[in-house]
């Protein structure tokens, strides 16, 4: 599994900044993000090369962090791509709570982070089905 960190973010002037900046003098570089705002707070999903350090960090700021196990797959960037993996979670009866995405530097693929509720399970219904399941080592070297 891929570990995605999620930090708590009041919605505040400055405060999305102090993640970042606390990410960038520890030298963690960010793969993929998400972020989903309510009124008074966001969550920002972050796929980074070094989860635990940047978990460590932004705990020694004293920001609200979180590690989550979610899987990462490689699916052809064209139509119908996502369909199919969406498909084959929905056939084996695997929820799934919710998706981004992150464009490939090979080729001709896309790289979707989903958080299901349960990882093994969907990670097999997609290696069955056809569809790539990257290891941990594979997203963080992306």
């Amino acid at each position: 599994m891929v570990k995605q960190i999620s930090v708590f973010v009041e919605n505040a002037g400055g405060k999305l900044a102090k993640v970042t900046t606390a990410l960038h003098e520890g030298g963690i570089d960010i793969r993929a993000l998400s972020i989903a705002d309510t009124t008074d707070f966001g969550i920002l999903r972050l796929i980074v090369k070094d989860p635990d350090k940047a978990v460590a960090i932004l705990q020694e700021k004293n920001i609200l962090v979180k590690s989550t196990d979610v899987i990462v797959v490689e699916i052809d960037d064209e139509p119908g791509g996502l369909n199919k993996a969406i498909c084959l979670l929905r056939d084996k009866g695997v929820a799934l709570e919710y998706l981004y995405a992150f464009a490939g530097k090979k080729g001709n693929e896309a790289y979707v982070i989903m958080k299901t509720d349960n990882e093994e399970l969907a990670a097999k219904a997609l290696s069955d089905g056809g569809i790539r399941v990257l290891e941990a080592k594979e997203v963080y070297a992306l």
